[in-house]
């Protein structure tokens, strides 16, 4: 079986800080990565840039992950991504809210890293369980 750690990882986040941390824990695990400052990037990297897993924020400009998510359910080949959410709002309520995208984990801002990566390896192995949260 393939190491986990060879799966490539889209990072969104238009806070370029964390965008940079999360890049950086990754690639310190042995992902490699790509990264998206908003869902129009995420968009195109997802198309062309083959992830095998996105951790995405849901607030950011020009589109917003949420936009990326409806985008999502309605494309075969972006709803066999699973998708990590990033959100400093509600966890309870985006919880919720995002189930019914098949969003694969829900993780709240401030994260702890083992959090996200422990996240990530799981999405990884099962990528359509649906709804894992991280405090």
């Amino acid at each position: 079986m393939e190491s986990l750690a060879q799966h490539c990882v889209l990072v969104v986040d238009d806070d370029s800080s964390i965008r940079l941390l999360l890049v950086s824990a990754l690639r310190h695990n042995g992902y490699r990565t790509l990264q998206a400052r908003n869902g129009r990037e995420a968009l195109a990297e997802m198309h062309g840039g083959h992830p095998d897993l996105v951790l995405m924020d849901l607030v950011m400009p020009e589109m917003s992950g949420w936009e990326v998510l409806r985008e999502r359910t309605s494309d075969p080949a972006l709803l066999r991504i699973p998708v990590i959410v990033l959100s400093a709002c509600n966890i309870r309520q985006v919880r919720a809210d995002v189930l019914e995208k098949r969003v694969c984990g829900v993780i709240a801002k401030p994260f702890d890293l083992d959090n996200v990566l422990t996240t990530v390896t799981d999405c990884l192995e099962n990528p359509h369980a649906s709804g894992r949260a991280a405090a």
